[in-house]
């Protein structure tokens, strides 16, 4: 038997680029509003005042349906950890 061992980091990037994979094989298009706890699981926050201050700022879209609800834009948040991303060497 062969054992393949991983870092974390490659092992959460070839997690990711299967399940991008198996998403444009089965034509899965994510949500275009998605609500907080969503939102904060894709930008991988764990803090309400985070989330609250991306918004505050105008780092990602957002929408007010309803006074107690807040949906936020898919898409925005995509570009938002775009922006942030560092190359590598």
């Amino acid at each position: 038997m062969n054992v393949i061992v991983l870092e974390e980091e490659a092992f959460y990037k070839l997690v990711e680029d299967v399940v991008d994979r198996m998403k444009q094989k089965h034509q899965i298009v994510e949500d275009k509003w998605i609500s907080g706890p969503e939102a904060m699981k894709k930008l991988r926050i764990k803090s309400l005042t985070t989330l609250q201050k991306l918004r505050d700022e105008g780092r990602i879209r957002f929408s007010q349906p309803d006074k107690k609800i807040i949906l936020y834009d898919s898409e925005s948040i995509n570009l938002y950890l775009s922006k942030h991303s560092k190359q590598t060497f």
